[in-house]
This record gives C-alpha cells, structure tokens and sequence, in this order.
C-alpha cells in the first residue's frame, strides 16, 4: 500500500469511490476544482490501483479542514482511511496547522466511530446541512 499525490490521471476513480461511498457526492468536477485549487489530495494505491483518498486544505492561519475521505467498499477495514488521515495529519503539522475540522453525516456512525478514535471530538450539530436536510456533526481535532 502507497499513499501518494493525487494526478489528473486519478480523477475518474477517485469519483467513483466518493459515489460508491456517499449518498450525496461531489461531482467529478469538483474534484477537478479542488485539484486546481491546491487543496491536498492524496490517493492510497494497492497494486497501482487507487482504492481511497483524502482531500483536505487550510482553511486560514491555524486552521485546516478534511473535505472529504473514503475508500473502495471492497477494501474497508484494511486500515487505509487511518493511513490516508495519518499522511494528512503530518501535512497540517508541517503547515503549522493546531486544529483540524471536518463536517460528518449525523448518521454515519461508522465515521464518527472512526474520527473519535482519532480524538476527534463534537463541536456541534448543524441542522440542514446536506441537500437532503440531514444534520452533520462539525467535528475538530487539536494538534497541540
């Protein structure tokens, strides 16, 4: 298992692993966009094919956010999403980065699970926040 930095070449897969993975997903083209933008974006790679990813960036001074994490369903439980959060993690250590965010699905429990095990912890609830009027927990994780 490799993780490394997202390519252009990735696109079309990363999508659908994030269709696979979530009922209300970013379009390709977002995807595209956040590339360009300079988000981070690293892939986990088995056998050279991509199986998960990671998107995040620095919101401001401090501050960085997870977009979006999933993994291939055929290969869950094989701890990627850690290795893939790890790489993260050591990315916004290097920025200077002391709080980390992420908003999650209220009813995804396997993701919350799997964020408090990193020590995430609750912020709040934000009603409404997907387009089908599901809440998210805003979640955070201090560095420091």
């Amino acid at each position: 298992m490799i993780i490394r930095e997202f390519t252009p070449k990735d696109l079309k897969r990363v999508y659908e692993i994030e269709s696979m993975s979530f009922d209300q997903s970013y379009g390709i083209n977002m995807f595209k966009k956040l590339y360009d933008i300079g988000t981070g974006f690293l892939v986990a790679e088995k056998e050279r094919y991509v199986v998960g990813y990671i998107v995040f960036w620095i919101k401001e001074e401090g501050l960085g956010h997870i977009i979006s994490i999933a993994v291939d369903k055929n290969y869950r439980n094989l701890k990627i999403a850690t290795l893939l959060l790890n790489q993260a993690i050591e990315v916004f250590k290097k920025a200077n980065i002391f709080k980390i965010s992420l908003e999650v699905n209220v009813n995804n429990k396997e993701a919350i699970n799997f964020y408090k095990k990193f020590n995430f912890k609750i912020d709040r609830e934000v009603p409404g926040y997907y387009n089908n009027n599901e809440a998210a927990l805003v979640m955070y994780y201090n560095l420091k």
